[in-house]
């Protein structure tokens, strides 16, 4: 069976298409499990039905024109229900429901299994027989293991279909939506432009040709370049290695040949798509021939086709550099954005992100949100590579993105971008407002920084000071440690633009999710491996070098704190405050009039949320890292987006210990802030002033929104929804009693600001 399981899954990989594939399941599933009739219905949501996609056994004429509605018939019965139903004879099932149309009267033994993606049921895989009997357990697993292992495969090709506006069923639709997780919110409508790594040909987008003969002289000239980088290859290993081994690089050149690859791609072009985007068709078809082969030998063989087209993209690409053009609209999307993506668009033409990796707190999703994008996180299913130059919304509110838009849906839309501009210009008297309560309770808003853009954005915002500054940004910007006098000018440039506001550096947090091409760190777990003080405490010469960077820029300001992260006992604290006293003795005996700055620590892990009140009584100030600690308390990888929905700082778990976290702190008489996206959220802001936060730290996008919901409650409201919520036990009755109380004190506008799950 397993041997059967892999063959199948193998073969409908290789499908061109989602009816190909659908084929190939319903005729292998037959041959195997030796039963007369298979059948595929998949839900078509337009035409709120499962439709008969596919079928050997049943009449070939119904196939794609006979319908069950939603819940109708056993297929819409193991649909709803999301199990398998095995019977032995259908038709004294109450649900039996006989489609004369297809011919299955003669036919008793009925086993359906659900199709599965992320929770959804896609549609009913089906085996029936004229035996009256039940199909035994062995049956039933294969049938089940199968529909799983395929699910994600026609998940794909119904999401590609969606894309160029077809339904399952063939029928024209529109306002596709495509799930996945808010990065950044707001809305935005534009074309999309693909970003892609070099050399990947599983990832070049289509794009059309500007000049067809052009693009077939250029494709037939790096053609040759590789035919002849071939020929040298096999003539240097003559006397070197065996000869039939010299004879591979022979098949590479036939397989070059006009009636061969090259052929099929300049075919390809024929009909208006770019050299890469063909080339890459055409071997990704080949490939997918090959490894469907039986044949282990035949098989193997994927390699070479995949070594030897990879070889023609890397000409094309560096014979003539691709000049990425945005459109006035940009909606950039790529597998897995990069901060450095974000950089090559004009910022006034960049509107959108959408990345079919990552989550709403990775590191890419912060950016947006301060730079105040709307972007989507995480939307798996995406057949990004398919986008390019077609029009769509990021809705960055709900975490979808949506292809195909009806003139309806755009102009509803439109409008939701107009109410944007319009609250944000709204807000902007609120900007020399002191941030306090209704009833005149005071709260600081600070903000969190890595570049010098936030700077200005943040002072243009209101921000009284910076909760955390990112110091590992210039690390990952530069290709080697930068120096200490180096760091000095970066952090100086911060402090003096702050002053006289404070401004608080982390040291050098890398680790987990970020990492230093001149200092790599593999790790089979790195967010429990080596990262933030573990590593500067391993490595005192770049901490010592940073802390004295720190020191000589603050002089004369005097407006530095020192933050230290991921601390996980008293031991860190003690051995980091050594070094920081040794910089500042070293600058002292130098000659420098330095000042020590405070020193304060990163409440991220739960073993300190319990040592709160130990670690506060070593340092000046204690700081809550929201996102690595609701991370580690829920066991969650922020990054994932497969578990992004189980990532909630409105989870019973974290707001108690952030709540303890407060109180062990102010036992000690320390101030505590709290410089995670959370700090962003206005919902939350409400909870977090409650508990009795002294600084709220966010990005500069969110302060006035936050501003706004803070002056418009009062402490006393706030305290008493905080004892509501505390009581309660479940993530989204928090959030929707904190939203009640919102839209009770009149900003249900901001609503639909930035949430944090």
């Amino acid at each position: 069976m397993l041997e059967q399981l892999r063959v199948i899954v193998q073969e409908v990989n290789a499908a061109k298409d989602l009816q190909s594939a659908l084929d190939i399941i319903v005729h292998r599933v037959r041959e195997s499990l030796k039963t007369q009739v298979c059948s595929v219905y998949l839900l078509d949501s337009d035409l709120n039905s499962h439709v008969l996609m596919a079928s050997e056994g049943l009449r070939k004429e119904s196939v794609g024109h006979v319908s069950l509605e939603v819940g109708e018939g056993l297929v819409g019965l193991v649909a709803k229900h999301a199990e398998p139903i095995n019977l032995r004879d259908a038709s004294l099932h109450p649900s039996f429901h006989y489609l004369q149309e297809t011919g299955e009267e003669d036919f008793h033994a009925f086993l359906g299994v659900p199709i599965i993606h992320h929770r959804s049921v896609l549609g009913v895989l089906v085996v029936q027989h004229e035996e009256k009997r039940r199909f035994d357990e062995g049956e039933e697993a294969f049938l089940i293991t199968l529909s799983a292992q395929l699910a994600g495969v026609i998940a794909h090709a119904e999401a590609t279909g969606a894309i160029e506006g077809m339904s399952p069923s063939g029928q024209k639709t529109s306002d596709t939506a495509f799930p996945g997780v808010s990065g950044s919110s707001g809305v935005a409508i534009g074309q999309v432009v693909v970003i892609f790594p070099p050399a990947d040909l599983s990832q070049i987008p289509n794009r059309r040709a500007r000049d067809i003969d052009q693009e077939i002289e250029f494709f037939n000239t790096c053609l040759e370049s590789v035919r002849t980088d071939m020929k040298d290859i096999h003539d240097r290993l003559a006397g070197h290695v065996a000869e039939e081994e010299r004879q591979l690089f022979d098949v590479y050149l036939h397989m070059l040949d006009d009636d061969a690859l090259g052929n099929e791609v300049v075919a390809r072009i024929k009909l208006g798509n770019w050299a890469q985007g063909s080339l890459a068709y055409v071997a990704n078809e080949h490939v997918r021939t090959f490894e469907m082969m039986n044949d282990a030998y035949l098989s193997e063989r994927s390699v070479d086709i995949k070594d030897l087209c990879s070889r023609v993209l890397f000409y094309l690409q560096q014979k003539e550099s691709v000049v990425t053009e945005y459109g006035e609209n940009t909606i950039l999307v790529s597998e897995e954005l990069t901060p450095s993506m974000l950089v090559e668009v004009p910022k006034e033409k960049l509107k959108g992100l959408i990345s079919v990796k990552g989550s709403g707190n990775s590191h890419v999703a912060i950016l947006a949100r301060t730079m105040g994008i709307p972007t989507v996180m995480g939307a798996l299913d995406l057949p990004f590579n398919k986008l390019e130059g077609k029009e769509v919304i990021v809705d960055g509110y709900k975490g979808e993105v949506i292809t195909n838009p009806s003139d309806q849906l755009r102009i509803r839309f439109q409008n939701t971008i107009e109410e944007q501009n319009q609250l944000i210009a709204g807000l902007e008297g609120l900007k020399d407002l002191p941030c306090e309560t209704a009833d005149k309770h005071r709260v600081s808003l600070w903000v969190n920084t890595g570049l010098m853009t936030d700077v200005m954005q943040s002072l243009d915002q209101g921000a009284e000071g910076i909760g955390l500054f990112r110091t590992e940004v210039p690390f990952l910007l530069s290709e080697r440690f930068p120096s200490e006098h180096e760091q000095t000018e970066i952090y100086r440039e911060q402090l003096q633009a702050f002053a006289p506001k404070i401004v608080t550096m982390r040291t050098l947090d890398i680790g987990g999710d970020k990492s230093l091409s001149y200092f790599p760190i593999n790790e089979e777990n790195p967010f429990l491996g080596w990262r933030g003080i573990r590593v500067t405490l391993d490595h005192p010469e770049i901490f010592m070098a940073q802390v004295r960077a720190m020191l000589r820029a603050s002089i004369g300001l005097e407006n530095l704190q020192i933050m230290l992260p991921m601390i996980s006992n008293i031991h860190e604290v003690n051995s980091a405050n050594q070094l920081i006293k040794k910089a500042y003795r070293e600058l002292i005996q130098e000659g420098h009039n330095v000042k020590f700055p405070p020193v304060g620590v990163m409440i991220e892990l739960p073993a300190a949320v319990y040592q709160t009140q130990a670690l506060a009584k070593l340092v000046d100030f204690i700081s809550v890292g929201s996102n690595d600690l609701t991370q580690y308390l829920l066991a969650v990888d922020r990054n994932n987006p497969r578990v992004a929905n189980l990532y909630t700082a409105f989870h019973p778990a974290v707001l108690a210990a952030l709540q303890q976290v407060v109180v062990l702190a102010q036992a000690e008489g320390k101030t505590v802030s709290i410089c995670g996206e959370m700090a962003g959220d206005p919902g939350a802001a409400v909870l977090l002033v409650a508990m009795g936060f002294d600084v709220l730290s966010m990005n500069a996008s969110s302060l006035l929104k936050v501003k706004s919901v803070i002056r418009s409650i009062s402490l006393d409201a706030a305290q008493d929804l905080l004892d509501q919520v505390m009581q309660m036990d479940d993530a989204q009755m928090i959030r929707s009693a904190v939203d009640l109380t919102l839209y009770n004190a009149g900003v249900d506008r901001l609503l639909r600001s930035s949430r944090t799950n």
